[in-house]
C-alpha cells in the first residue's frame, strides 16, 4: 500500500474513532482542535513509519499476578506494549502521550515500569529482549510552534529534530522494589489515603520543563477545590484576599480552551436536539 493510501486509511479511522468516542462520551470537539488531532496523528506516523512497519507484535498483554501488598491484599499488575524484532534484536516499545521533553527529564519514572514489563516479558514469557523505550506521542513545544504558525519551511526544518523513540535501559535488579511501591500505592488507595504534594511541589517546575506542577497538574485535578495544598498555593501567589483566591478558584484554562469548550458543547448539544427521523 502507498503511503498516500495509508495516510487517506488513518483518516478514515481518526474519523471513525472520533464519531465513537463522541458518542460514548458526549462531548465534541471544535473543527479546529480536530483537525489539529490529526495532523498531530499524520506527522506522527510519517516520523515513526519505518517503526510501525516492523512492529510484529501489537497491544501485547503482559501480566504480574498473585502479589501481596503490606497489608495483605492481592493485586495484579498489567500493561500492554509493542514488540519489534529486528537484525537479531528485540525491542519493547510503551507509548505515551507525555512530552518528549518531559519523558527525558523524568526517565526514572518510566525506566521503574518498564523495568517490570521486561520482567514479565522475558522472565515470565521465557522471551529474550534487547532493548526498552518509550514512544511519544506529543509534540515538542518547537514542533508545536511550527505547525501553529503554519509555515511549511518551518516545519520541515523543526521535523528532523523531533525525536519521539527515547531508549530507555532496563535494569531488571530494581523489579522488586517497583513492585513493593505499587504495593503501598494500593493499600493507600484501598484505604482512602490520598496525601497531597506539598505547597512547595506545586511551586516547583516539573523536570525537563518551564511549567509549574500547579500549572500542569492541578489545573487538571477537579479535587484542588479541596485541596488544603492547592489552597496555600494560591494564597501564596498573591496577596492573601478572597479576590485573589477566586481566580485559582475559578481557573478553567485560558480563553482559547474555555471558547473552545463551550462552542464544542454546543454544537453537541445542536446535534442530540434534532428531533428524531421518524422509522
Amino acid at each position: 500500500m502507498k503511503p498516500e493510501e495509508i495516510e487517506n486509511r488513518i483518516k478514515d479511522f481518526f474519523e471513525q474513532n472520533y464519531e465513537m468516542l463522541k458518542l460514548e462520551g458526549g462531548h465534541a470537539l471544535t473543527p479546529d482542535v480536530t483537525q489539529a488531532a490529526l495532523t498531530q496523528v499524520l506527522y506522527y506516523y510519517r516520523k515513526m513509519r519505518s517503526v510501525a512497519e516492523k512492529v510484529t507484535d501489537t497491544e501485547v498483554k503482559l501480566t504480574l499476578p498473585d502479589q501481596t501488598t503490606p497489608d495483605g491484599r492481592r493485586f495484579t499488575i498489567e500493561g500492554v506494549v509493542d514488540i519489534v524484532r529486528e537484525d537479531d534484536e528485540v525491542w519493547m516499545y510503551d507509548i505515551k502521550t507525555h512530552d518528549p521533553d518531559y519523558i527525558n527529564g523524568n526517565k526514572q519514572y518510566y525506566e521503574k515500569q518498564l523495568n517490570v514489563y521486561a520482567h514479565i516479558y522475558e522472565n515470565l514469557r521465557g522471551n529474550r529482549l534487547d532493548h526498552t523505550a518509550i514512544i511519544s506521542t506529543a509534540f515538542p513545544a518547537n514542533m508545536k510552534a511550527a505547525i501553529a504558525s503554519g509555515d511549511a519551511t518551518r516545519i520541515e526544518q523543526e521535523l528532523p529534530k523531533w525525536n519521539p523513540l527515547i531508549e530507555i535501559p532496563f535494569d531488571q535488579s530494581k523489579v522488586q522494589a517497583t513492585i513493593q511501591a505499587f504495593a503501598v500505592v494500593v493499600d493507600k488507595i484501598e484505604t482512602n489515603c490520598f496525601e497531597p504534594p506539598s505547597v512547595s511541589v506545586l511551586q516547583a517546575k516539573i523536570e525537563g520543563t518551564n511549567t509549574l506542577f500547579a500549572t500542569r497538574v492541578c489545573r487538571n485535578c477537579d479535587a484542588r477545590y479541596s485541596c488544603e495544598a492547592y489552597r496555600e498555593y494560591a494564597l501564596q501567589t498573591g496577596t492573601r484576599t478572597q479576590s485573589n483566591f477566586k481566580k485559582y478558584f475559578e481557573d478553567f484554562g485560558n480563553d482559547l480552551e474555555q471558547e473552545e469548550f463551550l462552542t464544542a458543547n454546543i454544537n453537541l448539544d445542536k446535534i442530540n436536539s434534532q428531533p428524531e427521523i421518524p422509522q
